[in-house]
């Protein structure tokens, strides 16, 4: 990460938007609780109705019990209508200000970088292909923002999330939530050890795409003298090899980022699974309700996309290192 930290400086001056903006992810994933505890009452009470209709069987009342239920699942559903429009207003506004941050960035960004094209001599350009000059403004500043906007969105997001809803967990039941959590471990070493491979990889993509770059530019700019000559077959062939050379390491590196989701997504499933066995365990205890279990199961759905997020903001990022790694060798120069 330490090639991003040229970055701070742009943070820092945005540091109030940003800071909105974690307000609103706050807000957001706040709210994002409140389904599953209208959840749970809501199953606790139909399964309190059940009780009480069994044991008033043959009674007069049988219908009022029936009609109070109706009553209480309407408020539910309006009570669920009401947090997801509260929720969805908290997200457009999270994701409108995040990522108009990352906009910003990148137009200082680019600036930064062109400002300091004028300023550097001819002998620079001279050893430096016009392509890949381009490409470091270009293609590497969007992959730049893309970890300023998305992936630090997500990243607080996931870590505003986790640290409500195990909090709310706990609280709950505090053994069924360490079984639950026990994959997470998992999960973090094989993000480790996946992550460096994406590093490596992506600084292969972004190179071999900058050779595409400077080849095309080379070719438009000399099209004339390629032409005279009759070279364009060899041309073509030249950069066709190249375009494989790219397709080849760009496929590498998507099989390695795929290595994420299968692991990442399974995860979420076993801890169902334990959910519904341990919970199981406990409602016979006496310890938690037949509510609980819906409520824990709904809590790690919640997680499910967070985390199956880190692959690919992981490689977002791993991405970003790689094209930040290029900009500031440019930067660099006197």
């Amino acid at each position: 990460m330490k090639e991003l930290k040229s970055l701070n400086k742009f943070l820092i001056r945005y540091k109030w938007r940003l800071l909105l903006g974690v307000f609103f992810i706050i807000c957001a994933n706040w709210f994002n609780l409140y389904p599953a505890q209208i959840f749970r009452n809501s199953i606790d009470t139909v399964v309190e109705t059940i009780n009480t209709y069994q044991y008033i069987k043959g009674s007069t009342l049988q219908s009022e019990v029936y009609d109070n239920l109706a009553k209480a699942l309407l408020i539910f559903a309006v009570l669920l209508l009401a947090v997801a429009l509260i929720k969805g207003v908290f997200t457009f506004f999270m994701r409108y200000t995040i990522i108009m941050v990352s906009r910003f960035i990148e137009f200082d960004l680019k600036n930064e970088i062109y400002n300091h094209y004028q300023n550097l001599d001819t002998s620079f350009y001279k050893e430096n292909k016009t392509g890949d000059i381009m490409n470091r403004i270009g293609d590497d500043v969007s992959k730049v923002r893309m970890y300023l906007g998305p992936s630090i969105m997500y990243l607080i997001n996931l870590v505003v999330l986790f640290a409500l809803v195990i909090t709310t967990m706990v609280n709950i039941n505090a053994e069924l939530s360490l079984y639950i959590l026990l994959p997470l471990p998992v999960l973090s070493v094989t993000i480790y050890y996946v992550s460096r491979l994406i590093n490596i990889k992506s600084e292969r993509v972004q190179k071999q795409l900058s050779k595409l770059f400077s080849l095309s530019q080379e070719t438009f700019a000399g099209i004339r003298v390629i032409k005279a000559y009759n070279k364009s077959n060899s041309t073509i062939k030249n950069f066709n090899q190249e375009a494989k050379n790219y397709r080849s390491i760009a496929m590498s590196l998507v099989t390695t980022e795929s290595l994420f989701y299968p692991v990442i997504l399974f995860l979420p499933v076993l801890s169902t699974l334990i959910t519904i066995y341990v919970g199981g365990l406990e409602v016979i205890k006496g310890t938690i309700s037949y509510g609980n279990i819906g409520e824990f199961v709904i809590y790690i759905n919640l997680l499910t996309w967070p985390v199956a997020s880190l692959g690919w903001v992981t490689s977002l990022i791993q991405r970003a290192v790689a094209s930040q790694k290029r900009i500031n060798e440019f930067l660099e120069e006197k």
